[in-house]
């Protein structure tokens, strides 16, 4: 009883995780799935607009690669927003980045909202870009800021709200899409701005909460600052061991510099922790989740679900998503990230085999079809308990104030260009394998549980101090810990 009393004392702690994951992953969440119900009307759209412009209509090559680069241009937003995400939240603060950002979105809301009216898709093509900017900046910026902002007890349930915010989106994006909603030919413009809207919400809200205490702490320097913005969010006087996990982290290396990309990419001693974000984190895309959504429309076809039923059973593919994801915010800090996601990685990975062997043996009884669907909502349901969720959380432990910013710049970019690579890709390798394209999931899936499970260290419950120790034992594992123990800096200054 009191345990669960001393957590409703960060209700406001709680209050900014919505404010930041409305504003933040929830964007990612609808982009990616909202765009897939209006195609058919932009791009009758671009015909006509080709039309009144040209006097023809355009060819259905010109019209296709028109309309996937609409879909694609996200990623290439979402990179250059990745990439700044080491400058800017450095430079201005975390809470001034986001206020920015949304007002990013704002701009691609109003771009979306006149495109029909102005009979121009290139307005569609820059807000499109946008919005993928609003992505890859917000995204990271909302983790940093929300682990910065958390106590080490509660660090893995808050951070881990992003990916529930990412699955609330694709939800959200899914339901409102339908016909009876708005994807209809008149309400395609608004369905396309909706993003403007959780953008507003964060813009107005937002103002009433304070910077993260960290950054305050040790990149300005502002102790009183920082004592103010816990108490008013942790609603806690005694504030002695989380100042002096900060007090430790400034005093090693005052006036040192930010670190840049190359110094964490180059860096013996964050070297574990690299590979820890690349592998079975930033490339997370790798699994086939995504991959796994596209393929199950030919499975439920060959089960005999009607073409006008397919919508709804996405929306069930997405609500099973959210739920389990929901249900790993409940585990994480019971389990620990090492074993949610590490086995959890490992029943993918199996799970995935199993789907390729009975996809092989479909036509051999009617009812393995059925069986592939059960297997499919196992590996969704699998996904959202373990990989999901963890790899949310996972980054905001890995690394300290001075490395974090440019860390989020590497994850955000792997992150993209993985993702990029899989929406590429994925066809060809489906067309040249089929069903065996599963098996270089699973490949993936085994090999992250594997490195997972055998070479990384818990994260749960510690302060960054000594889960910096613990990744010193694997970076200077044969020259002893406190080697280059210099070269470690914990603040970030200019």
């Amino acid at each position: 009883m009191e345990d669960a009393s001393g957590k409703l004392q960060y209700w406001r702690l709680y209050l900014l995780s919505m404010v930041l994951g409305i504003g933040g992953s929830f964007q990612y969440g609808i982009q990616v799935s909202v765009i897939a119900s209006p195609a058919v009307h932009v791009q009758s759209f671009v015909n006509h607009t080709w039309l009144w412009r040209y006097g023809a209509p355009v060819d259905d090559s010109s019209n296709q690669l028109i309309w996937s680069f609409i879909v694609a241009v996200l990623s290439l937003g979402a990179l250059a927003g990745a990439v700044h995400s080491g400058s800017i939240p450095v430079t201005y603060g975390r809470k001034k980045a986001l206020l920015f950002n949304n007002v990013v979105a704002i701009v691609a809301a109003i771009l979306m909202l006149f495109s029909r009216m102005a009979k121009s898709f290139e307005m569609i093509l820059l807000g499109r870009f946008l919005y993928g900017y609003n992505v890859g900046l917000g995204l990271s910026v909302h983790l940093m800021y929300l682990g910065e902002s958390s106590p080490k007890k509660l660090r893995g349930f808050m951070t881990l709200t992003g990916s529930i915010f990412i699955g609330f989106g694709k939800v959200m994006g899914q339901i409102i899409g339908i016909k009876e909603i708005m994807g209809t030919e008149d309400m395609w413009p608004y369905l396309l701005a909706v993003s403007g809207i959780p953008a507003i919400l964060q813009l107005v809200t937002l103002l009433f909460f304070p910077e993260s205490p960290r950054y305050l702490y040790i990149d300005k320097g502002d102790t009183e600052g920082s004592i103010k913005a816990l108490q008013w969010l942790w609603q806690e006087d005694d504030l002695k061991l989380e100042l002096d996990d900060m007090k430790k982290e400034r005093e090693s290396t005052q006036g040192e510099k930010a670190k840049t990309v190359k110094d964490v990419l180059c860096s013996r001693c964050v070297r574990w922790q690299l590979l820890t974000l690349i592998i079975p984190c930033a490339g997370v895309q790798f699994c086939g989740i995504n991959a796994l959504y596209f393929y199950a429309f030919d499975i439920f076809r060959e089960s005999g679900v009607p073409e006008n039923q397919m919508h709804y059973l996405a929306i069930g593919l997405g609500a099973t998503e959210l739920f389990t994801v929901m249900l790993c915010s409940f585990l994480i800090d019971r389990a620990g990230r090492k074993k949610l996601m590490g086995y959890g990685y490992l029943l993918m990975g199996i799970t995935m085999c199993v789907l390729t062997v009975m996809l092989s043996i479909k036509d051999l009884n009617p009812w393995i079809p059925y069986v592939n669907i059960g297997l499919i909502f196992c590996v969704i349901c699998i996904y959202g308990l373990g990989p999901s969720g963890v790899s949310m959380a996972l980054p905001a432990d890995l690394f300290l104030q001075a490395w974090r910013p440019s860390a989020y710049v590497i994850s955000g970019t792997v992150n993209w260009i993985s993702m990029f690579l899989v929406a590429m890709l994925f066809g060809y390798v489906v067309d040249g394998l089929g069903q065996f394209c599963f098996l270089i999931f699973a490949a993936y899936s085994i090999c992250s549980a594997a490195f997972l499970l055998y070479f990384v260290p818990e994260t749960k419950g510690k302060t960054m101090v000594e889960i910096m120790e613990d990744f010193n034992k694997l970076n200077y594992k044969n020259r002893g810990a406190d080697t280059e123990r210099t070269d470690i800096d914990l603040a970030t200054k200019f």
